[in-house]
């Protein structure tokens, strides 16, 4: 299941609907994401959620809005670098990120491929699947233009491309039974950076011996 992050703060009824909702989405798909099904995996009185999410889109987008919001507490923004910290550091937040997904949250992936299909067969969930993700390309567009790619957007959906299918392939795919360890995380983003970089052999993206 997918436990939710640690809080002091008890859950609101909407993240309690939320984390049902993506549990159900990892455990039954998204034939088994129901009203009464959600209630019941919440705890909560029969009604509920149709309280809150009254209709089937209303009832995926508050999945996408909480899948959104737990994708932010597994990257943890506060341990980004700021944009002009240089590749190294750079490299170092992204294998930790990819390993912290990799180790304790595989099931949170298992959700977001969920929606994500699904928001390939419902436009207007498509819309807001997307603008709900974009929230994360910002961040590292920029970091990519600091430290120095002379195409940053175009760098920066590579870099989410190979993290995304390194994910789903240790996730759900034929990997998910070997995950790499960090610092193997680390060397395939470091190998990454310098090619888009143009860093030579043996050197980090900084320019440094490796």
């Amino acid at each position: 299941m997918t436990a939710a992050p640690a809080s002091d703060a008890p859950p609101t009824r909407a993240e309690l609907i939320g984390d049902a909702a993506l549990d159900l989405l990892v455990e039954r798909g998204m034939r088994g994401l129901t009203h009464r099904a959600v209630d019941e995996r919440a705890g909560l009185p029969q009604g509920s959620t149709s309280n809150h999410a009254r209709t089937r889109q209303a009832l995926l987008e508050a999945a996408v809005r909480r899948q959104v919001q737990r994708e932010a507490d597994v990257l943890a923004p506060h341990e980004l670098p700021a944009a002009d910290a240089g590749p190294d550091a750079l490299v170092d937040a992204l294998a930790l990120a990819l390993h912290r997904y990799l180790t304790d949250h595989r099931a949170l992936l298992v959700s977001r491929y969920e929606l994500a299909l699904e928001a390939t067969r419902r436009p207007e969930l498509r819309s807001f699947f997307d603008s709900a993700g974009a929230v994360f390309h910002g961040p590292l567009i920029a970091m990519m233009a600091a430290a120095g790619s002379p195409s940053p957007e175009r760098h920066a959906l590579s870099l989410i491309a190979w993290s995304e299918g390194l994910m789903f392939s240790c996730a759900a795919g034929s990997f998910h039974a070997a995950v790499p360890s960090r610092a193997e995380l680390r060397t395939g983003f470091d190998e990454l950076l310098r090619g888009m970089l143009g860093g030579s052999p043996g050197r980090s993206p900084g320019g440094e011996r490796g």
